[in-house]
């Protein structure tokens, strides 16, 4: 029997040696090290407790236990580091073997309130790296009523040394990688943060719809009061959010971020709330959380329609109480933001169907700002096209002053599903397009942009047709007229009668050089233009 304790022990070390070398993640080495060692002890439980040095306390990262609630009440325990057996074996650094705790006078009573088992004896060694003691293994409760043996003891501190360097590279591996994960998050806040200051100027607006919305961030930024930003994707909320944050009393305090909808509920609940070390698999420290690291600025929760249930609960609880409390603690902890939000959804139709709390829907909706679509705001579409063609020429070192009339017209046509930041792309593709032109065209712009030129919002297009003029096929002519269609002006932003002329003009052209397969002199002569007037038609509009 003995012999069968040995080989199974000594299989036991070679499948760690080879756990250590191939496993460097905490959350991944720590389970697979203490599982086996509580089958190999045949213990009820084993526990590694880390030592934080900041707040000289223990805490369990990683704790495997025959029942799986004591291992989740133990994740978020704490206690001091002088108290207990893991007190006294990282003071003394000697290792312990306990046969009755429950009377020993040295016996830590509060972790066994906690998990509301009773510890009988138990193994303990102290976890000593080359920086110094880590923290501590205990192996508790010997199954079948029996006390751990010397040469258990003797196992476990053969293992430990191999075990708290392992521990303490895959915690020195976790801290560069979270060291790495803030520097990229950082960067990319700084390079959104710069990208944003670039695009302030994009806020132009000279209609009647962007004068609202200007009147109304003044009015919010004036006060603290609660903001919700309603608009479609691309509409620039986050523009609108650093707009009022900028001009309020809190301006000098930071802008923190958040996208709701672009990670799962419990990592948004850390970012948002925080996170005790120890609190969940790989919180190797202390995390503020948003609304803390925003004390004194704005919180801006973007996509906030997209929240759980359960988030918006809490949420809730930070707007009415002003507290916050962080993965792995009991107490909550005061926080001073404004809090901006944001939605693409419509949230009291969400309301009405139970999809959002409507206690936090009136809560965050205090003061909406609604953001008009692109399409409902045509007259800003030729400034924002200027600005952006300057932007994009200057990025891409070219020479380019802006498009030609009839392509402004198309742009200026089209409904631009995706808004603002569709047309911005837009015209960043066309820059990348051209090459020695000075002036963008028609043949610029995306296909589908161009086929969708003359759609209306409001009103239907009308088409116009010359019946008497022939089209060519080749060498024929048949007596199938040309149609062509041109916007229809309205009072919801339609086309002028110049940009109507230029896209009827472009289309015109257009539509008889393809029934004359590209032949100018034959398209000027059924147009009834010269050869040369057509050419200039053509290099005006950018058609060839």
């Amino acid at each position: 029997m003995a012999s069968e304790i040995d080989s199974a022990r000594l299989r036991l070390l070679y499948e760690l040696g080879c756990a250590f070398t191939a496993r460097i993640e905490l959350s991944d080495l720590v389970p697979f090290v203490i599982e086996k060692c509580r089958d190999a002890l045949a213990a009820e439980g084993v526990a590694v407790l880390l030592l934080d040095r900041t707040r000289n306390e223990f805490y369990f990262p990683y704790v495997a236990d025959t029942d799986s609630e004591v291992a989740r009440r133990l994740a978020g325990h704490r206690f001091s580091a002088t108290l207990g057996f893991a007190g006294l074996a990282i003071t003394t650094g000697k290792s312990l073997k306990i046969d009755d705790v429950q009377n020993d006078p040295r016996h830590y009573l509060g972790t066994d309130k906690t998990t509301g088992l009773a510890t009988r004896n138990l193994i303990a060694t102290p976890l000593n790296s080359l920086q110094g003691p880590i923290g501590v293994i205990e192996v508790v409760n010997r199954r079948g009523g029996l006390t751990f043996s010397d040469e258990d003891l003797h196992f476990l501190e053969a293992l430990s040394g191999s075990i708290a360097i392992a521990l303490d590279n895959a915690r020195l591996y976790a801290e560069a990688r979270q060291a790495e994960a803030r520097l990229r998050t950082q960067v990319g806040v700084l390079r959104r943060d710069l990208a944003t200051q670039l695009r302030l100027d994009e806020m132009v607006g000279t209609g009647p719809a962007m004068a609202e919305v200007f009147q109304l961030m003044e009015t919010a930024a004036a006060s603290s009061i609660t903001v919700l930003i309603e608009g479609e994707t691309g509409t620039g909320k986050e523009l609108v959010a650093r707009g009022i944050h900028r001009a309020g009393s809190r301006a000098d305090g930071p802008f923190l971020a958040m996208n709701c909808a672009a990670m799962p509920e419990t990592l948004l609940e850390s970012e948002l709330f925080g996170h005790r070390r120890g609190a969940f698999t790989g919180a190797i420290r202390d995390q503020p959380g948003l609304f803390r690291s925003a004390a004194g600025g704005t919180v801006f929760l973007d996509e906030v329609g997209e929240m759980s249930a359960s988030m918006q609960a809490k949420l809730l609880r930070v707007i009415e109480q002003g507290e916050v409390v962080p993965l792995g603690e009991s107490i909550p902890t005061k926080v001073d933001v404004r809090l901006l939000s944001a939605t693409n959804r419509q949230l009291r139709s969400d309301v009405q169907q139970g999809k959002f709390r409507s206690d936090l829907f009136y809560r965050i909706a205090v003061f909406p700002i609604k953001l008009p679509p692109l399409r409902e705001r045509r007259e800003d579409i030729p400034i924002l096209v200027q600005r952006f063609v300057k932007r994009a020429a200057e990025r891409q070192h070219k020479l380019i002053s802006g498009f030609v009339e009839a392509a402004l017209a198309v742009l200026a046509a089209y409904s631009w599903p995706g808004n603002v930041r569709e047309l911005q792309n837009e015209v960043e593709r066309a820059v990348a397009l051209a090459r020695d032109e000075s002036l963008l065209s028609l043949r610029h712009i995306s296909s589908s942009i161009r086929d969708s030129a003359t759609i209306t919002v409001h009103e239907p297009s009308v088409s116009v047709i010359d019946a008497n003029l022939p089209s060519v096929m080749g060498d024929s002519i048949s007596s199938k007229p040309v149609s062509v269609s041109v916007p229809v002006a309205d009072s919801n932003g339609g086309a002028t009668f110049r940009e109507a002329r230029a896209v009827f003009e472009a289309r015109f052209i257009t539509d008889t050089l393809a029934h004359c397969d590209g032949n100018i002199s034959r398209a000027a002569r059924l147009m009834g233009l010269s050869r040369v007037q057509l050419q200039r038609k053509i290099k005006e509009y950018g058609l060839r």
